[in-house]
C-alpha cells in the first residue's frame, strides 16, 4: 500500500490532502525503533494491524476497520446534526470523522443511540457488520442500564418490567431480560433489543419515571471507570470477544 493511500484510508483527508500532508514533511514513519519523516507520498508501506505512524505530531496506529468505545456524557446528541445539543462525533478526532466508506456516510457512526441525557457505554464503528451485529435485535446483545427513578421502585413494577409490558406502538409485550434492585430508587435492567426510549416508556407503563439513565456494558464488555465522560479509546481483540464478535 502507498503511504498516500493508507493516510486516506485512515481518515486524513482527500487523496491530494494526504499527498501534500507527506510532500510537507507532516507524516513520520518508524523505521528500526527511530522516527523518521518520511517525504515520498508513493512510499510502499507494510500496513499491518496496529502499524504505528504519526501525522503532524499525533501519534496513530493502521486499523482496516475501526472499533471505538466512547463514554456519552449527558447534553450530547448521538447525530451528526443535531437539534439542540452539541453532537458526540465532536468529541471524536477528525481522521475518525473522515474515514472514507463506500456506503453514503463518512467516518464512523454510533451502533444504536442513546438519548442526549443518557450517558455511558456507546460503540462506533465503520465496520457495517459489527453495526449490523451490535444492533440487530435477532442478535439479543445483551445491554445493562443503569436506571434512577423518581419513586421508588416496588416488587411488583419488577415483577411487571420481567412478565413484560406493552408500549404505545408495539402490541407486543416489551420485556427485560434481567431487573436487579441496587437501592430503592436504583435498578439495573437488563435489554435485549433498543427500542425508541425504551428504558423511559418502560418505565412509564409500570407506573414510574425515570430520573438518571447510564448505560454501563454491551455483551460481556463494562464500561471501564477509568474512561471519563467525553473519553473515547479503541476496542481491544479482547474488547470485541467480550461483545461476541470475531471481525
Amino acid at each position: 500500500m502507498e503511504l498516500q493511500d493508507l493516510l486516506y484510508s485512515q481518515g486524513f483527508g482527500t487523496r491530494r490532502v494526504c499527498v501534500g500532508l507527506v510532500q510537507k514533511g507532516c507524516v513520520r514513519l518508524q523505521t528500526d525503533g527511530l522516527w523518521q519523516t518520511c517525504e515520498d507520498p508513493w512510499l510502499e508501506v507494510d500496513a499491518q494491524p496496529d502499524w504505528p505512524f504519526e501525522v503532524q505530531g499525533q501519534a496513530w496506529r493502521y486499523r482496516e476497520r475501526a472499533h471505538l468505545m466512547l463514554h456519552k456524557p449527558a447534553g450530547t446528541e448521538c447525530s451528526r446534526k443535531p437539534s439542540a445539543w452539541p453532537s458526540i462525533y465532536t468529541l471524536l478526532p477528525a481522521p475518525l470523522r473522515q474515514r472514507p466508506q463506500k456506503g453514503a456516510v463518512d467516518g464512523v457512526q454510533a451502533v444504536g443511540r442513546l438519548d442526549q441525557d443518557t450517558t455511558g457505554l456507546l460503540l462506533l464503528s465503520d465496520d457495517g457488520q459489527f453495526i449490523h451485529r451490535m444492533a440487530s435485535p435477532r442478535h439479543h446483545v445483551p445491554k445493562v442500564y443503569q436506571v434512577h427513578t423518581v419513586d421508588a421502585v416496588t416488587t411488583q413494577q419488577m415483577d411487571k418490567l420481567l412478565a413484560g409490558v406493552v408500549l404505545d406502538d408495539d402490541p407486543q409485550p416489551v420485556r427485560a431480560a434481567a431487573c436487579q434492585a441496587h437501592g430503592s430508587h436504583h435498578v439495573a435492567l437488563t435489554l435485549t433489543e433498543g427500542k425508541y426510549h425504551q428504558v423511559k416508556r418502560m418505565l412509564a407503563a409500570v407506573g414510574n419515571r425515570v430520573q438518571a439513565l447510564h448505560r454501563s456494558s454491551m455483551g460481556e464488555l463494562h464500561l471501564p471507570a477509568d474512561l471519563l465522560p467525553g473519553q473515547w479509546r479503541w476496542l481491544t481483540n479482547s474488547d470485541l470477544r467480550a461483545l461476541g464478535y470475531q471481525p
